[in-house]
């Protein structure tokens, strides 16, 4: 079966189950590609693929030498000693990529209009746990990473972004959600096409790379999936995470991962990638499912 055929399959099927799909994308290997959409190609929020974005910024600083996964939070935020919960100096640049700070900040406002300043609250909140022994997801742990990045860069993490990912890979001026402080959220809020996604979702497919110019190191592609938590999670696709991404359970695949839908799956047996864009209010593993039942066996 071609990939057309297996894209009218995956859309019959998506819709069959009522998943929400607005747009899916394909590409393979350095032939055509595929797609199938029910709304234009507009920017929208893709919530969590922007986790997988900052962690890219984290990665360009540490191949320029400018920190190290292991240097503490705190030394980079020193203004924020302050107010720290005991045992908050433990954590480090890698426990927030991974998920491990080891306390249960939750971001208070739903429409990120947080008083004060949330990385001095982040920090401020008493561990639960010893830093880098326990995996509790937070976007916190991603908007504080930004606030490093601003004050490695002196740029705010979109603006830092801009030449060095955005414009090299042609998504012209990406919004990014910010705080009321002006800081970019990190964790959700950027705003990107399925196209965009899909160009994003190469650059980790191919290591690093777009076209002939690499924009993030590639020991630091290869680490996102080999440095791995245990989620503790039930679900196949959801047991283990990596530096702000997900290790699917099937193919040896990853992928960025924003709720309701919004993916970028790197197939790297296959030398594919797949992007979803959706407004699936259900369990999103559902979406994964339908792609490995359809589009997949059309990459073999």
């Amino acid at each position: 079966m071609g990939l057309d055929a297996a894209l009218d399959r995956f859309w019959e099927a998506a819709d069959a189950r009522r998943l929400g799909i607005d747009a899916v994308q394909v590409v393979a290997g350095d032939g055509p590609g595929g797609e199938r959409r029910r709304i234009d190609d507009i920017r929208r929020d893709v919530f969590s693929v922007s986790k997988t974005v900052t962690s890219l910024a984290v990665g360009m600083l540490e191949g320029e030498g400018a920190l190290s996964l292991d240097d503490p939070v705190l030394a980079y935020l020193p203004e924020l000693a302050d107010t720290a919960a005991a045992g908050s100096e433990k954590i480090t640049v890698g426990h927030l990529l991974r998920m491990t700070a080891g306390n249960g900040y939750r971001w208070s406002d739903e429409d990120a209009d947080h008083p004060g300043d949330p990385a001095r609250d982040f920090l401020a909140a008493p561990l639960v746990a010893e830093p880098g022994s326990a995996y509790h997801y937070a976007g916190g742990n991603t908007y504080v990473l930004g606030r490093v990045v601003h004050a490695i860069s002196g740029l705010d993490l979109r603006d830092f972004l801009v030449p060095r990912l955005f414009g090299p890979l042609g998504i012209r001026n990406p919004q990014w959600l910010r705080c009321p402080l002006g800081f970019s959220l990190g964790a959700v809020g950027l705003q990107l096409r399925t196209s965009e996604i899909t160009r994003i979702t190469q650059l980790l497919l191919h290591e690093g790379t777009y076209g002939r110019r690499r924009l993030v190191p590639g020991d630091y592609i290869a680490r996102m999936t080999a440095d791995t938590t245990d989620t503790g999670r039930a679900e196949p696709d959801n047991r283990t995470y990596g530096l702000h991404v997900w290790l699917c359970a099937r193919d040896g695949a990853w992928r960025m991962d924003g709720i309701y839908g919004q993916f970028g799956i790197v197939l790297p047996g296959h030398r594919a990638c797949v992007s979803v864009t959706a407004h699936c209010l259900g369990p999103t593993t559902h979406i994964l499912d339908c792609v490995w039942e359809h589009i997949v066996p059309a990459l073999a």
